[in-house]
This record gives structure tokens, C-alpha cells and sequence, in this order.
């Protein structure tokens, strides 16, 4: 069973900074892909940024330069630097573990996280 716990979420000024962690249980980090999605219209939860079996980092657009995805093996965790926040960056966020194709390529989601806010006013 993969099991994720999201933390760090809350209430910052524009331009502020955020740090998320998504605990993981159940499994071993290395072995997965790890990504972070927000809420979108419906039941949409567009990618924010992910990170490969081995390492290589990918963002959305509106996250690029800004945002940086990392995992963290010893606590066995995977985190989110959020910096220079903006208030269209304001949504739930959620991590997820997918199935690992290869070493830089990702499958079907595997587990979510029940999300953490993140307001930017």
C-alpha cells in the first residue's frame, strides 16, 4: 500500500514563499515518479511539477523558475520550494506517486495525497 500525507500549505502575501512536503509510507521514494498537481475545473488536477525515477525535473509553464520539486530519500519524502507565490498559484495542492516506465519516464498515478491549501492574496 502507498500512502501520502501533504503539509506546509497556508496563507502568504504575493511575492512570499512556501514550502510543501509530501510524506510517503508504504513504499520506497526511488522507486516511483512523484508529482505535484493542483485542483483544477471539475475533477482536473493539472501537473505542477514532477520528478523521474531518476532525477530528472519537469514544470508547468506558469511554475518554471519559480518552483523547484525535490525528494528528500532520507525522510523519504518528496517536497515543493514555492517561491515569489502569486495569487493565481492560490488552489489545493496534491502529490502522487506514478508507476516508473523508465528512469525519466512516467506511467498511471499509483496513490494521492489528500492535498494541503495554498492561498496567495
Amino acid at each position: 500500500d502507498v500512502q501520502l500525507v501533504e503539509s506546509g500549505g497556508g496563507s502568504v502575501q504575493a511575492g512570499g514563499s512556501l514550502t510543501l512536503s509530501c510524506k510517503a509510507s508504504g513504499y520506497t521514494l526511488r522507486t516511483y515518479c512523484m508529482g505535484w498537481y493542483r485542483r483544477g475545473p471539475g475533477k482536473e488536477r493539472p501537473l505542477v511539477a514532477r520528478i523521474s525515477r531518476d532525477g530528472e525535473t519537469g514544470y508547468a509553464s506558469s511554475a518554471e523558475g519559480r518552483f523547484t520539486i525535490s525528494k528528500d530519500f532520507a525522510k523519504n519524502t518528496l517536497d515543493l520550494e514555492m517561491n515569489s507565490l502569486q495569487v493565481e498559484d492560490t488552489s489545493m495542492y496534491y502529490c502522487a506517486a506514478s508507476t516508473a516506465v523508465t528512469g525519466v519516464v512516467c506511467a498511471g498515478i499509483e496513490a494521492w495525497g489528500q492535498g494541503t491549501q495554498v492561498t496567495v492574496s
